[in-house]
């Protein structure tokens, strides 16, 4: 009966995208509606708009599209409910069903009703990545019932983030960031929650990879690379926010001193203009520091003056 099911969606689906819909198809759809809805009857008639998290929108979400074989029912995820229904022993309480009973530390048992489905594709590195191992459940970022879920909206994602990363929340508030605030750019364009192969649940394989993915300018192919660019953008750069602009961790010429030391003038102390340092040393506090020669910072493509890229400047 399910694979006839299934048959009638998929082309009752295909028959949608034409245009037309064939009566049999639309009976067929309506009969899979009806059967769906009157199981989940089971459970609304007493779980409805009245519980303190309303659930009946879940109608208006993905999950709730009765005419989908592919969505589930309410004893899907939740489990068989007989016992809690029948209430045999009369107890004040009545017993749990079987999925989701324990809130106090997540186990596979928790959030399978969850990954038996959504097994896959971005969520297929969920077993053994940092949300998971920390104990977290799908519901502690997910609402299932709702019609709007905040953690999938760019707006209000962030927030749900915060409310575990207190760190990214100060560090957003920052004048240097990330569109972030601006609904323009969402945690999820990063990092993906689920887990991936890469490190702090990177959306790519590495860090600049991810950063790539918008910042397609700094990635080259130059003649010259500037190595630390093509290794680590966090080497200079902190994606959550920094007080600094284009988002560096420290000031030039401090920053780039952590690097280059004592080799002609870039490794000098800087001074303030107008004392009785040399026109090098001066030169590395004025304004911008060494990026007022050095402009280049990622690499450079300058073939007239092997001296120019050699030193990364225009």
């Amino acid at each position: 009966m399910k694979n006839w099911q299934k048959i009638a969606t998929m082309l009752a689906f295909a028959c949608s995208l034409l245009g037309t819909m064939p009566a049999w198809a639309d009976d067929a759809a309506k009969q899979q509606a009806e059967q769906a809805l009157a199981q989940d009857a089971i459970c609304t008639r007493c779980h409805d708009q009245s519980e303190q998290k309303p659930i009946l929108a879940i109608y208006q979400s993905r999950h709730g599209v009765r005419t989908d074989g592919r969505a589930p029912a309410c004893q899907s995820c939740h489990g068989p409910s007989e016992a809690h229904v029948k209430n045999a022993t009369h107890a004040s309480e009545r017993p749990l069903v079987d999925a989701f009973s324990s809130r106090e530390k997540a186990t596979a048992k928790d959030i399978e009703a969850c990954v038996g489905c959504h097994n896959s594709g971005k969520r297929s590195h969920w077993q053994g990545s940092l949300h998971e191992r920390a104990g977290l459940l799908c519901t502690t970022c997910h609402e299932m019932h709702a019609l709007h879920d905040k953690v999938r909206d760019k707006l209000t994602q962030p927030e749900v983030c915060f409310t575990c990363h207190k760190e990214q929340r100060a560090l957003y508030t920052r004048p240097s960031r990330h569109p972030i605030k601006d609904g323009k750019m969402a945690c999820s364009d990063c990092h993906n929650p689920h887990g991936t192969s890469g490190p702090t649940l990177l959306a790519r394989d590495s860090v600049v990879a991810t950063c790539y993915t918008c910042h397609m300018e700094k990635r080259g192919p130059f003649i010259r690379n500037h190595q630390p660019a093509q290794e680590d953008c966090t080497l200079c750069h902190n994606p959550h926010g920094s007080t600094i602009p284009n988002l560096l961790k420290a000031r030039p010429p401090f920053l780039c001193q952590q690097c280059h030391e004592p080799a002609t003038h870039q490794g000098r102390i800087a001074t303030l203009t107008g004392s009785n340092a040399s026109p090098a040393q001066a030169a590395n506090t004025l304004a911008r520091g060494c990026l007022n020669c050095h402009t280049n910072t990622h690499g450079t493509n300058n073939p007239a003056n092997i001296n120019n890229e050699r030193t990364m400047r225009r």
